[in-house]
């Protein structure tokens, strides 16, 4: 009667919102989650930033002060990558330990289905779902380029800064061929060798939008001139090229408007690096790409800002996979449990690189090309899970 009573009792709380079960489960849950973030991420920007920091103190002459700082803005990224080791660190050691100690039995035997079990690990998944998504957009892509830039300037404190070097920008114009088929020709190169915040120098641009008429301007520099929505070019030629490749004619010139778009300037502009960008900084990177037509640009943007998406939601995946896998009756310790972790976060990081390189070459989309490792994991876990629940 009495077992018959306490059944009945964890029947009723296990659809109760938060239960006794959950609290206890969650504070099983933290301590070892705690443990991973602290350790993935020193570990990760120990090897990652501190040895390259003291290589830099001490043959570049880095300031201490700045280094700490340059480290201190570095942590974000790293917190953000040990978020999703952490969940499943935690998930796979807290199950895994209670299924050895025949915890998870007793709540069985107490009605309390699989599914119910693991539902605090979901719980605690989704919240770190969506602090990794906060880091992400907010706080990383910030960080990193605020490292870079003060890293930078310090080193070349004795040099002008330049915001990039080498401008490479093509433009295409769709022709249609005789045929009936399409396919894109260059229609614009515009090269630059550096741009110092307000001029580009050094540039080469070779024009082929007119049909008939090609030209070459070589300048030592040019700035757009916004007023007029053309560039001011300085000291340099034109070359004007026939159809048959002859010169048409050589212009020499201190000084001389031309209608060109902006979009170089757009390009340098906006460029960052795919870390130091958010979800909304890269659109607009993508939106610029595209007008230049680089198609393997484009491509590597596109499966970058997927991945942005999708890593947040592989802390989920984690909580769900290391959860099933804790449950299955098993007699392991926490050192068994590190191993496999290892080997799980070994084989989705593998996953994730090939598939995005996959994505990049364009046999896949973008979305699958990010996406795939997720959904591989999350039918593992699915699978395990109902497997576990049906015993």
């Amino acid at each position: 009667m009495i077992a018959t009573n306490q059944k009945s009792f964890y029947s009723i709380n296990s659809l109760l919102p938060f239960t006794i079960m959950d609290r206890y489960l969650l504070s099983e849950l933290l301590p070892p989650f705690l443990f991973g973030v602290g350790a993935f991420s020193s570990i990760g920007v120990t090897i990652d930033a501190v040895f390259d920091l003291i290589r830099k103190i001490v043959e570049s002459g880095l300031p201490v002060g700045i280094a700490i700082q340059v480290f201190l803005l570095k942590m974000p990224y790293f917190i953000v990558l040990a978020f999703p080791m952490s969940t499943l660190l935690a998930t796979l050691m807290t199950y895994s330990r209670l299924s050895s100690e025949s915890e998870l039995i007793a709540l069985r035997g107490c009605g309390v289905s699989v599914y119910r079990m693991v539902l605090p690990a979901v719980m605690l998944s989704l919240i770190v779902t969506g602090m990794t998504f906060v880091f992400n957009e907010q706080v990383t892509p910030t960080a990193n380029y605020q490292a870079n830039r003060i890293l930078d300037s310090a080193l070349k404190s004795d040099k002008p800064i330049l915001k990039q070097q080498n401008i490479f920008y093509p433009e295409y114009r769709d022709i249609q061929e005789k045929d009936g088929t399409k396919s894109k020709m260059l229609a614009r190169l515009f090269y630059a060798d550096q741009f110092d915040g307000k001029r580009m120098k050094g540039l080469t641009i070779i024009d082929r939008a007119t049909e008939g008429l090609n030209q070459v301007v070589v300048a030592e520099s040019a700035q757009w001139n916004g007023s007029q929505s053309v560039w001011d070019f300085y000291n340099g030629t034109i070359y004007l090229v026939a159809p048959n490749g002859s010169y048409r004619n050589i212009l020499r010139f201190e000084q001389q408007q031309l209608k060109l778009p902006r979009t170089p300037l757009s390009l340098v502009e906006k460029s960052r690096d795919y870390g130091e960008m958010n979800i909304s900084e890269s659109l607009e990177q993508l939106t610029v790409e595209k007008l230049g037509g680089d198609r393997q640009k484009i491509r590597k943007l596109q499966v970058r800002i997927q991945q942005k998406i999708a890593l947040p939601f592989v802390c989920l995946v984690f909580g769900l996979v290391g959860a099933a896998m804790g449950t299955v009756p098993q007699r392991t310790g926490r050192g068994t449990s590190f191993g496999v972790c290892v080997i799980v976060i070994f084989t989705y990081y593998l996953m994730f690189f090939i598939s995005g390189a996959i994505g990049q070459a364009g046999i896949i989309s973008p979305f699958l090309g990010a996406w795939l490792p997720n959904f591989i994991f999350l039918v593992i876990g699915l699978f395990l899970l109902m497997r576990v629940a049906r015993r």
